[in-house]
Protein backbone atom coordinates (compact mmCIF):
# COMPACT_ATOMS: atom_id res chain seq x y z
CA UNK A 1 0.00 0.00 0.00
CA UNK A 2 2.73 2.31 0.62
CA UNK A 3 4.08 2.23 -2.45
CA UNK A 4 0.81 2.34 -4.20
CA UNK A 5 0.29 5.55 -2.03
CA UNK A 6 3.48 7.43 -3.18
CA UNK A 7 2.97 6.53 -7.11
CA UNK A 8 -0.13 8.15 -6.37
CA UNK A 9 0.56 11.35 -4.86
CA UNK A 10 4.23 11.60 -6.19
CA UNK A 11 5.52 11.34 -2.91
CA UNK A 12 8.54 9.46 -1.88
CA UNK A 13 11.28 9.02 0.97
CA UNK A 14 13.90 11.99 1.30
CA UNK A 15 17.09 10.57 0.71
CA UNK A 16 19.26 12.68 2.99
CA UNK A 17 21.37 10.70 5.32
CA UNK A 18 19.95 11.98 8.74
CA UNK A 19 16.45 11.35 7.66
CA UNK A 20 17.33 7.79 6.41
CA UNK A 21 19.05 6.39 9.40
CA UNK A 22 16.92 5.31 11.99
CA UNK A 23 18.18 5.57 15.44
CA UNK A 24 15.27 4.12 16.77
CA UNK A 25 15.94 -0.13 15.68
CA UNK A 26 13.05 -1.94 16.39
CA UNK A 27 13.26 -5.81 17.03
CA UNK A 28 10.27 -8.12 17.77
CA UNK A 29 11.97 -10.67 20.46
CA UNK A 30 10.32 -14.87 20.42
CA UNK A 31 8.18 -13.94 23.17
CA UNK A 32 6.46 -10.53 21.95
CA UNK A 33 9.02 -7.86 23.68
CA UNK A 34 11.14 -4.92 21.48
CA UNK A 35 14.38 -3.96 21.76
CA UNK A 36 14.98 -0.61 21.69
CA UNK A 37 18.88 0.47 21.86
CA UNK A 38 19.51 -0.19 25.73
CA UNK A 39 15.92 -0.51 26.58
CA UNK A 40 13.22 -3.46 26.69
CA UNK A 41 10.23 -2.92 25.30
CA UNK A 42 6.90 -4.86 26.51
CA UNK A 43 3.79 -2.15 25.64
CA UNK A 44 2.73 -0.87 22.18
CA UNK A 45 2.92 2.51 21.97
CA UNK A 46 -1.29 2.75 22.45
CA UNK A 47 -0.73 0.72 25.64
CA UNK A 48 1.92 2.72 26.73
CA UNK A 49 -0.13 5.79 26.44
CA UNK A 50 -2.85 4.37 27.63
CA UNK A 51 -0.88 3.11 30.83
CA UNK A 52 0.00 6.32 31.96
CA UNK A 53 -3.43 8.10 31.18
CA UNK A 54 -4.98 4.97 33.78
CA UNK A 55 -2.54 5.90 36.17
CA UNK A 56 0.01 3.19 35.61
CA UNK A 57 3.59 2.65 34.65
CA UNK A 58 4.77 2.33 31.55
CA UNK A 59 7.94 0.66 30.21
CA UNK A 60 9.22 4.09 28.98
CA UNK A 61 7.59 7.51 28.74
CA UNK A 62 5.13 8.37 26.01
CA UNK A 63 6.13 10.23 23.40
CA UNK A 64 3.09 12.41 22.08
CA UNK A 65 5.15 15.75 19.72
CA UNK A 66 2.43 17.57 17.39
CA UNK A 67 3.28 17.44 13.98
CA UNK A 68 1.96 19.15 10.67
CA UNK A 69 4.30 20.85 8.25
CA UNK A 70 7.34 18.76 9.20
CA UNK A 71 5.39 15.40 8.75
CA UNK A 72 4.23 16.72 5.63
CA UNK A 73 7.72 17.80 4.60
CA UNK A 74 9.33 15.00 5.54
CA UNK A 75 7.49 12.68 3.24
CA UNK A 76 8.20 14.60 0.36
CA UNK A 77 4.64 15.82 0.10
CA UNK A 78 3.48 19.85 1.24
CA UNK A 79 1.22 21.45 3.71
CA UNK A 80 -1.51 21.94 1.51
CA UNK A 81 -1.80 18.14 0.52
CA UNK A 82 -1.26 17.63 4.02
CA UNK A 83 -4.63 19.94 5.26
CA UNK A 84 -6.98 18.88 2.42
CA UNK A 85 -6.36 14.98 2.34
CA UNK A 86 -6.60 12.57 5.09
CA UNK A 87 -4.16 9.92 2.81
CA UNK A 88 -1.63 12.65 3.19
CA UNK A 89 -1.90 13.33 6.63
CA UNK A 90 -2.26 9.86 7.75
CA UNK A 91 1.09 8.59 5.94
CA UNK A 92 3.14 11.03 6.84
CA UNK A 93 2.18 10.79 10.83
CA UNK A 94 2.45 7.22 10.44
CA UNK A 95 5.71 7.76 8.52
CA UNK A 96 6.90 9.58 11.52
CA UNK A 97 5.61 7.75 14.13
CA UNK A 98 7.64 5.01 12.81
CA UNK A 99 10.88 6.70 12.14
CA UNK A 100 11.17 8.57 15.14
CA UNK A 101 9.16 6.80 18.07
CA UNK A 102 5.86 8.37 18.70
CA UNK A 103 3.13 6.53 20.37
CA UNK A 104 0.28 8.63 19.48
CA UNK A 105 -0.98 9.52 15.84
CA UNK A 106 -3.14 12.93 15.33
CA UNK A 107 -5.25 14.32 13.22
CA UNK A 108 -4.71 17.64 13.11
CA UNK A 109 -4.09 20.17 9.77
CA UNK A 110 -5.01 23.57 10.87
CA UNK A 111 -7.82 25.10 12.63
CA UNK A 112 -10.89 25.37 9.96
CA UNK A 113 -12.31 22.14 9.53
CA UNK A 114 -15.39 23.38 11.17
CA UNK A 115 -15.28 26.71 10.34
CA UNK A 116 -16.01 25.04 6.52
CA UNK A 117 -18.59 23.26 7.80
CA UNK A 118 -20.30 26.55 8.85
CA UNK A 119 -19.50 28.39 5.37
CA UNK A 120 -16.20 29.67 5.57
CA UNK A 121 -13.79 29.42 2.31
CA UNK A 122 -10.82 27.86 2.87
CA UNK A 123 -7.72 28.26 0.49
CA UNK A 124 -5.27 25.43 0.38
CA UNK A 125 -1.42 27.11 -0.24
CA UNK A 126 1.34 24.57 -0.88
CA UNK A 127 3.90 26.05 1.91
CA UNK A 128 1.56 27.46 4.71
CA UNK A 129 -1.05 26.93 6.93
CA UNK A 130 -4.66 26.85 4.74
CA UNK A 131 -6.39 30.21 5.04
CA UNK A 132 -10.03 31.81 5.37
CA UNK A 133 -10.04 34.75 3.76
CA UNK A 134 -14.07 35.60 5.27
CA UNK A 135 -15.37 34.29 8.30
CA UNK A 136 -18.61 33.63 8.03
CA UNK A 137 -19.87 36.03 10.60
CA UNK A 138 -17.49 38.77 10.35
CA UNK A 139 -19.61 41.48 8.79
CA UNK A 140 -22.92 40.10 9.66
CA UNK A 141 -23.66 38.56 13.19
CA UNK A 142 -26.89 36.91 12.68
CA UNK A 143 -26.61 33.38 13.98
CA UNK A 144 -29.47 32.43 11.78
CA UNK A 145 -27.33 32.46 9.08
CA UNK A 146 -24.94 29.75 10.38
CA UNK A 147 -25.60 26.43 8.71
CA UNK A 148 -25.60 23.24 11.62
CA UNK A 149 -23.25 21.20 9.33
CA UNK A 150 -23.42 16.94 9.77
CA UNK A 151 -19.86 15.90 10.34
CA UNK A 152 -20.53 12.96 8.48
CA UNK A 153 -21.45 15.48 5.51
CA UNK A 154 -19.42 18.30 5.94
CA UNK A 155 -16.44 17.59 3.37
CA UNK A 156 -13.43 18.90 5.77
CA UNK A 157 -15.26 17.43 9.24
CA UNK A 158 -15.72 14.27 6.91
CA UNK A 159 -12.12 14.37 5.81
CA UNK A 160 -10.56 13.97 9.31
CA UNK A 161 -12.86 11.07 10.25
CA UNK A 162 -11.43 9.08 7.40
CA UNK A 163 -8.33 9.96 9.34
CA UNK A 164 -9.22 8.20 12.22
CA UNK A 165 -10.64 5.36 10.30
CA UNK A 166 -7.55 5.05 7.95
CA UNK A 167 -5.40 5.35 10.70
CA UNK A 168 -7.02 1.87 12.38
CA UNK A 169 -7.46 -0.06 9.14
CA UNK A 170 -3.62 0.10 8.46
CA UNK A 171 -2.19 -0.12 12.13
CA UNK A 172 -5.52 -1.38 13.99
CA UNK A 173 -4.26 -0.83 18.18
CA UNK A 174 -0.91 -0.54 17.61
CA UNK A 175 -1.05 3.75 18.07
CA UNK A 176 -3.55 5.74 19.88
CA UNK A 177 -5.62 7.87 17.82
CA UNK A 178 -6.16 11.60 18.74
CA UNK A 179 -8.98 13.37 17.07
CA UNK A 180 -9.42 17.03 17.51
CA UNK A 181 -12.34 19.69 17.65
CA UNK A 182 -12.13 23.39 18.42
CA UNK A 183 -13.00 24.51 21.63
CA UNK A 184 -15.93 26.95 22.12
CA UNK A 185 -13.68 30.78 21.94
CA UNK A 186 -11.25 29.39 19.29
CA UNK A 187 -14.16 28.30 16.54
CA UNK A 188 -16.39 31.49 17.58
CA UNK A 189 -13.08 33.39 16.93
CA UNK A 190 -13.09 31.46 13.14
CA UNK A 191 -16.30 32.38 12.54
CA UNK A 192 -16.82 35.54 13.23
CA UNK A 193 -12.83 36.99 13.17
CA UNK A 194 -10.61 37.50 16.09
CA UNK A 195 -11.03 40.43 16.39
CA UNK A 196 -14.86 40.84 16.40
CA UNK A 197 -15.08 37.84 19.05
CA UNK A 198 -12.94 39.43 21.51
CA UNK A 199 -14.92 43.08 21.07
CA UNK A 200 -18.25 40.90 21.66
CA UNK A 201 -16.78 39.21 24.49
CA UNK A 202 -16.80 42.59 26.42
CA UNK A 203 -19.38 44.31 24.54
CA UNK A 204 -22.44 41.73 23.82
CA UNK A 205 -21.39 38.81 25.95
CA UNK A 206 -24.93 37.37 25.59
CA UNK A 207 -24.12 37.18 21.89
CA UNK A 208 -21.06 35.56 22.18
CA UNK A 209 -22.08 32.93 24.63
CA UNK A 210 -25.21 32.02 22.02
CA UNK A 211 -22.37 31.95 19.41
CA UNK A 212 -20.13 29.20 21.20
CA UNK A 213 -22.82 27.35 22.22
CA UNK A 214 -23.31 26.71 18.87
CA UNK A 215 -19.98 26.11 18.03
CA UNK A 216 -19.65 23.84 21.02
CA UNK A 217 -23.41 21.68 19.83
CA UNK A 218 -21.29 20.73 16.34
CA UNK A 219 -17.99 20.31 18.09
CA UNK A 220 -19.81 17.28 20.20
CA UNK A 221 -21.10 15.83 17.08
CA UNK A 222 -18.19 16.37 15.48
CA UNK A 223 -16.08 14.60 18.39
CA UNK A 224 -18.58 11.50 18.58
CA UNK A 225 -18.40 10.82 15.34
CA UNK A 226 -14.40 10.34 15.68
CA UNK A 227 -15.00 8.45 18.63
CA UNK A 228 -17.01 6.51 16.48
CA UNK A 229 -14.18 5.65 13.42
CA UNK A 230 -11.84 4.67 16.28
CA UNK A 231 -10.60 7.87 17.93
CA UNK A 232 -9.49 7.23 21.47
CA UNK A 233 -8.24 10.68 22.40
CA UNK A 234 -10.51 13.95 21.38
CA UNK A 235 -7.54 17.08 21.88
CA UNK A 236 -9.60 20.61 22.24
CA UNK A 237 -7.96 23.50 20.65
CA UNK A 238 -9.08 26.60 22.45
CA UNK A 239 -5.95 28.90 21.94
CA UNK A 240 -7.74 32.56 21.99
CA UNK A 241 -8.57 31.80 25.43
CA UNK A 242 -5.39 32.94 26.63
CA UNK A 243 -5.92 36.34 25.66
CA UNK A 244 -8.98 36.71 27.58
CA UNK A 245 -9.09 37.84 32.02
CA UNK A 246 -9.65 35.44 34.41
CA UNK A 247 -13.31 36.78 34.44
CA UNK A 248 -14.04 36.30 31.18
CA UNK A 249 -13.09 33.03 30.97
CA UNK A 250 -14.44 31.51 33.87
CA UNK A 251 -17.59 33.24 33.34
CA UNK A 252 -18.35 32.85 29.34
CA UNK A 253 -15.73 30.46 28.20
CA UNK A 254 -14.93 28.01 30.77
CA UNK A 255 -18.69 26.83 31.37
CA UNK A 256 -18.88 25.40 27.73
CA UNK A 257 -15.30 23.97 27.55
CA UNK A 258 -16.95 21.81 30.34
CA UNK A 259 -20.03 20.92 28.64
CA UNK A 260 -17.45 20.05 25.50
CA UNK A 261 -15.72 17.73 28.00
CA UNK A 262 -17.98 16.13 29.85
CA UNK A 263 -19.94 15.25 25.99
CA UNK A 264 -16.68 13.80 24.74
CA UNK A 265 -16.00 11.72 28.05
CA UNK A 266 -19.57 10.37 27.71
CA UNK A 267 -18.85 9.28 24.09
CA UNK A 268 -15.66 6.71 25.97
CA UNK A 269 -13.03 8.78 25.05
CA UNK A 270 -9.98 10.63 26.64
CA UNK A 271 -10.15 14.72 26.47
CA UNK A 272 -6.49 16.60 26.03
CA UNK A 273 -6.74 20.44 25.80
CA UNK A 274 -4.27 22.67 24.17
CA UNK A 275 -4.35 26.13 24.72
CA UNK A 276 -0.91 28.02 23.01
CA UNK A 277 0.23 30.45 24.93
CA UNK A 278 0.58 31.56 28.68
CA UNK A 279 -2.74 30.34 30.47
CA UNK A 280 -0.84 30.62 34.47
CA UNK A 281 -3.95 32.90 35.01
CA UNK A 282 -6.59 30.43 33.70
CA UNK A 283 -5.36 27.86 35.92
CA UNK A 284 -7.44 28.09 38.83
CA UNK A 285 -10.47 27.29 35.86
CA UNK A 286 -8.61 25.12 34.05
CA UNK A 287 -8.16 22.65 36.77
CA UNK A 288 -12.19 22.11 37.83
CA UNK A 289 -12.35 20.78 33.70
CA UNK A 290 -11.64 17.32 34.43
CA UNK A 291 -9.41 16.82 31.43
CA UNK A 292 -7.01 13.84 31.21
CA UNK A 293 -4.12 15.41 28.75
CA UNK A 294 -3.77 18.83 29.20
CA UNK A 295 -0.86 20.71 26.68
CA UNK A 296 1.50 22.92 28.42
CA UNK A 297 3.29 25.55 26.32
CA UNK A 298 7.10 26.84 27.03
CA UNK A 299 6.09 30.54 28.21
CA UNK A 300 4.20 28.28 31.43
CA UNK A 301 6.41 26.92 34.41
CA UNK A 302 5.81 23.54 34.51
CA UNK A 303 6.07 23.10 38.47
CA UNK A 304 3.41 25.96 38.80
CA UNK A 305 0.94 23.59 36.44
CA UNK A 306 1.37 20.53 38.37
CA UNK A 307 0.49 22.58 41.71
CA UNK A 308 -2.47 24.49 40.19
CA UNK A 309 -4.14 21.25 38.03
CA UNK A 310 -3.09 18.28 41.10
CA UNK A 311 -1.90 14.87 40.14
CA UNK A 312 -4.20 13.39 38.24
CA UNK A 313 -4.12 15.26 35.56
CA UNK A 314 -1.46 14.29 32.80
CA UNK A 315 1.09 17.07 31.47
CA UNK A 316 2.33 17.05 28.18
CA UNK A 317 5.50 19.59 27.25
CA UNK A 318 6.79 21.76 27.64
CA UNK A 319 10.30 21.91 25.79
CA UNK A 320 10.49 25.55 23.93
CA UNK A 321 9.48 24.41 19.83
CA UNK A 322 11.93 27.26 18.76
CA UNK A 323 14.38 27.81 20.51
CA UNK A 324 15.32 24.76 22.35
CA UNK A 325 13.64 21.86 19.54
CA UNK A 326 14.63 23.33 16.03
CA UNK A 327 17.59 25.61 17.06
CA UNK A 328 19.62 24.05 19.95
CA UNK A 329 21.59 20.40 20.01
CA UNK A 330 20.12 16.79 20.48
CA UNK A 331 22.11 17.21 23.86
CA UNK A 332 20.18 20.38 25.06
CA UNK A 333 16.89 18.73 23.92
CA UNK A 334 17.20 15.90 25.80
CA UNK A 335 18.41 17.76 29.18
CA UNK A 336 15.08 20.10 28.51
CA UNK A 337 12.99 16.75 28.27
CA UNK A 338 14.17 15.59 31.74
CA UNK A 339 13.96 19.00 33.23
CA UNK A 340 10.14 19.04 32.30
CA UNK A 341 9.86 14.87 33.57
CA UNK A 342 11.05 15.90 36.68
CA UNK A 343 8.84 19.05 36.83
CA UNK A 344 5.56 17.29 35.84
CA UNK A 345 6.19 14.18 37.50
CA UNK A 346 5.03 10.14 36.61
CA UNK A 347 2.07 11.28 35.05
CA UNK A 348 4.09 12.98 31.80
CA UNK A 349 3.84 12.77 28.11
CA UNK A 350 6.89 13.65 26.40
CA UNK A 351 6.18 16.83 24.25
CA UNK A 352 6.75 19.97 22.68
CA UNK A 353 5.30 23.45 24.21
CA UNK A 354 3.48 23.44 20.65
CA UNK A 355 3.94 22.43 17.18
CA UNK A 356 7.49 21.21 16.00
CA UNK A 357 8.90 23.48 13.58
CA UNK A 358 9.25 22.49 9.95
CA UNK A 359 12.39 23.18 10.00
CA UNK A 360 13.89 20.95 12.72
CA UNK A 361 16.27 18.77 11.97
CA UNK A 362 15.48 15.26 12.09
CA UNK A 363 18.65 14.66 14.77
CA UNK A 364 17.10 17.28 17.62
CA UNK A 365 13.14 15.25 16.81
CA UNK A 366 14.98 11.62 17.83
CA UNK A 367 16.49 13.59 20.56
CA UNK A 368 13.37 14.66 22.21
CA UNK A 369 11.70 10.85 21.66
CA UNK A 370 14.84 9.36 23.08
CA UNK A 371 13.60 6.47 25.32
CA UNK A 372 13.40 7.72 28.92
CA UNK A 373 12.39 5.71 32.20
CA UNK A 374 9.46 7.30 34.00
CA UNK A 375 10.27 8.47 37.44
CA UNK A 376 8.46 8.35 40.60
Amino acid sequence: MDGDFRALFGIGRRTRPEVAFHLHTDCESTWGARTLGAFTLLMTPRERYLTVLRGGRPDIVPRVPILMQFAAEYIGSNYGAFASDHRVLVEANLRCAEDFGFDQVSTISDPYRETAGFGGAVEFVPNGVPICHKPPLEDDPDLARLPRPDPTHAPRMRDRIDAVRLYRERRGERYSVLGWVEGPAAEAADVRGVSNFLMDLLDEPAYAQALMERCVENAIAFGQAQAAAGADTIGIGDAVASQVSPAIYETLILPLEHRLIDALHAAGVYVRLHICGNITHLLPGIATLGVDVLDVDHLVDLAVVRKAVGPRVVLAGNVDPVSCVMRSSPAAVQAAVARCHAAAGPRFLVNAGCEIPAATPPAHLRALCTPIVPVG
